[in-house]
């Protein structure tokens, strides 16, 4: 007992340097931070006339601190005191910068809750962006890691994969078709298969309904076949009172359309899937390996390399110069597949489809990872331009996988109809040269046995 007693005083004179040392530290800090004219104004990124969501004072001291951080001001910096060193609690970093040009910061990390109760720390890769992607993991530091917490999965909107797209061969459109109806600036010039009534009160006898024939023409008593195409419904009027006024000295004709935009009527007929699986007025559309689609009375119409919104001015002006009172709007249905070959040192090599942005590490996960003996150190990737000309890189993602490297340059960007190749390692292709070579080569044409008799070995 009386060992113990004295063991006490003993530990407790041992931590008493430590506990006077922090009670200093914490007590220069806090006249420190208290006596330090704060800049909030000059803070980059910082909203004017705002301060940060934390308490600066309590960040330096506290050893658990959780502060309900705004979420618009995690990239917002303060400037600090030079008496501080380093300091960190859980929602907020204090470190003093190397650097002779750099200014000394405090730097708020991320908001906490229950959901996401622990900073993250990690490297951002788009920190430092002269370090050439060579960031090691001595950089890490508390970064907003989980800002959605839970809703991780769902919560960025992220920017958009491309700027603009650009239709390519394969795609699938789906053309809507729809009558403006609206009016004209110039009067309507009757078509073949338009309907018009032609009557006189001078003489009923002559009075009929008419079809405009595919020659272009009517047929009437006493003057057979008249042209009646291209014109307007007055124009038809004037031209038929001056004919009948060699039989009529007064022959009064009127002409009243009864069916009109007749190329209309035959091309929304053709469209019209109102009563099929898709319904109302479309038309299905690949892009053939030419880059053109086909449609009725255009043809084929080059789309290859046109955004929807260039396609849909090229088809309506192109419409507009045949029939009136259409607008089609393309709608993009289904993308061209896209592939990534994946070959060498893989689980499963083969061809995968793309369908969304993709790594280089994220086409090996897909090819159900590297097997032993891969040269991660040297995998080609090739691919091809714009022009279809070869190209080819190397990348180094040895280190990468291994946990070694955050920031790998040779993490890049996977294109359609890349092809990856994981190599052997030296090792391993020279196991398979042996193997090949001797194994099943020179053993195999020639063998060799080897029998060891341990009756004859003892009698020795």
């Amino acid at each position: 007992m009386v060992t113990k007693m004295k063991s006490r005083p003993l530990r407790n004179r041992r931590r008493l340097p430590h506990l006077v040392a922090s009670l200093v530290v914490a007590t220069v800090t806090s006249a420190v931070l208290a006596t330090t004219a704060w800049n909030y104004s000059t803070i980059p990124g910082c909203p004017a006339g705002t301060e940060p969501a934390v308490d600066v004072a309590a960040a330096a001291s506290a050893t658990t601190l959780a502060p309900p951080v705004d979420m618009a001001s995690l990239r917002c910096k303060l400037r600090m005191p030079p008496i501080l060193q380093t300091a960190s609690g859980t929602g907020v970093s204090i470190r003093k910068s190397t650097a002779v040009d750099k200014p000394e910061w405090i730097e708020l990390c991320q908001a906490l809750g229950p959901a996401a109760p622990y900073p993250i720390c990690g490297v951002d890769c788009a920190c430092n962006p002269g370090c050439g992607g060579r960031c090691g993991w001595e950089s890490a530091r508390q970064i907003a890691w989980q800002a959605y917490a839970q809703g991780e999965y769902v919560g960025h909107a992220r920017t958009a994969h491309v700027p603009e797209y650009r239709l390519r061969v394969d795609d699938v459109l789906d053309l809507v078709y729809r009558r403006t109806r609206q009016e004209t600036a110039t009067p309507y010039r009757l078509n073949v298969g338009d309907e018009v009534q032609v009557e006189s009160f001078t003489d009923p006898a002559l009075n009929r309904v008419l079809i405009l024939q595919p020659d272009g023409t009517i047929t009437l008593r006493l003057l057979g076949q008249v042209k009646a195409t291209g014109r307007t419904v007055p124009e038809l009027r004037e031209h038929l009172d001056k004919l009948y006024e060699k039989y009529y000295k007064v022959p009064a004709i009127t002409v009243t359309p009864l069916k009109v935009n007749s190329k209309l009527e035959d091309l929304i007929a053709t469209v019209d899937s109102r009563y099929g699986a898709t319904g109302g007025l479309n038309r299905a559309a690949r892009i053939t390996p030419e880059g053109t689609i086909s449609l009725p009375v255009l043809g084929s119409v080059f789309s290859q390399g046109l955004t929807l919104g260039e396609l849909r001015a090229e088809l309506n002006a192109r419409y507009a110069e045949e029939i009136e009172g259409v607008e089609v709007i393309p709608v993009l249905v289904e993308r061209a597949p896209r592939y990534v070959y994946v070959l060498g040192e893989v689980a499963i090599p083969g061809r995968y489809e793309l369908t969304g942005p993709t790594t280089a590490t994220m086409a090996i996960a897909m090819a159900g990872s590297w097997n032993v003996g891969a040269y991660l150190k040297h995998i080609v990737v090739f691919r091809r331009g714009d022009d279809w000309r070869l190209m080819a890189t190397v990348i180094d993602l040895h280190n990468a996988l291994f946990g070694k490297q955050p920031c790998p340059p040779g993490e890049i960007w996977i294109d359609d109809s890349d092809v990856i190749i994981v190599p052997k390692s030296p090792i391993l292709a020279a196991d398979d040269f042996i193997d090949l070579v001797f194994t099943r080569g020179i053993y195999g044409v020639f063998p060799v046995s080897t029998t060891l008799q341990f009756s004859k070995l003892s009698t020795l």
